[in-house]
């Protein structure tokens, strides 16, 4: 029987100071340059640029500080010829992205954070990540509200998924991820993780980001970083592969494709 296609590893560089994982490492473009061309060695087919933290609780910054953040980053990278995802809730920060050399709008609000940004999709080429989210960070733990988070859930992207059509833009452009952790309790994560199929429209591709979040850390003993969930996270992308995702948001690509080099392995050698 055929395997499912391998994913892509969508590499994760924040260019902020408080990030849940990465916050302040990458902070200075030189820096976050050279981390994500790391990243692309090890085997990342996009690089992730964001310029705000989206943690919970996570305070909201300027569109111009976010812009000063990322775009010398998506500028550099674009040159040296990396597919750049630009991680913005913002339609002016998206556009200017696009105009450095972003191919990816990853909008983790679906659209409903800025009511541009549907219009600056459309009169764009990029393709573009439509998140299911319910509100900002320092509000979203009281909306994981839910009596079946399967159905809710899959209704409320079809819903943006519609409204972006409805826009002007192609659902081909178009691929969804389903916001583990956003406005979801850890139970609310693991209910959907078996669903994944049922949350997007037929045909369209799926990325999902999981690495290193708090639900993955509760299965860990004592405290721990979250640099420390890698194993887990690296675990769960192999059962991510299994369900067909387009693709997995990642923080340590290496981990996350020696574990895909070991799933794809064990498919083409059982099939031969």
């Amino acid at each position: 029987m055929k395997s499912p296609r391998r994913p892509e590893l969508w590499g994760v560089v924040n260019v902020t100071p408080d990030s849940f994982s990465d916050g302040g490492l990458f902070l200075g473009a030189e820096a976050a340059t050279a981390h994500a061309l790391e990243m692309v060695e090890q085997g990342a087919s996009v690089i992730d640029v964001g310029g705000e933290s989206t943690r919970p609780g996570a305070a909201r910054v300027t569109p111009e500080e976010e812009i000063a953040r990322v775009i010398p980053v998506v500028t550099a990278l674009a040159h040296a010829g990396v597919v750049v995802s630009i991680d913005t809730m913002r339609a002016s920060t998206a556009a200017v992205a696009v105009d450095a050399g972003a191919r990816i709008i990853n909008d983790v609000s679906g659209g409903l954070a800025d009511p541009e940004m549907f219009a600056a999709v459309a009169a764009c080429d990029a393709e573009y990540v439509l998140m299911h989210w319910r509100g900002h960070s320092d509000q979203m733990d009281s909306l994981a509200t839910y009596d079946d988070v399967v159905s809710e859930v899959s209704a409320e992207i079809h819903a943006r998924v519609i409204a972006a059509t409805e826009a002007g833009i192609d659902t081909a452009r178009i691929i969804v991820d389903p916001g583990l952790g956003f406005a979801k309790t850890p139970a609310h994560n693991w209910s959907l993780l078996p669903h994944l199929s049922d949350l997007a429209p037929a045909g369209l591709r799926m990325v999902v980001g999981a690495s290193r979040k708090r639900f993955l850390g509760e299965l860990m003993p004592g405290d721990h970083e979250p640099s420390e969930r890698d194993g887990v996270s690296a675990a769960l992308g192999v059962l991510l592969a299994e369900a067909g995702v387009f693709a997995l948001r990642v923080h340590n690509v290496s981990a996350h494709r020696e574990a895909l080099d070991v799933w794809q392995a064990f498919h083409e050698e059982g099939a031969s």
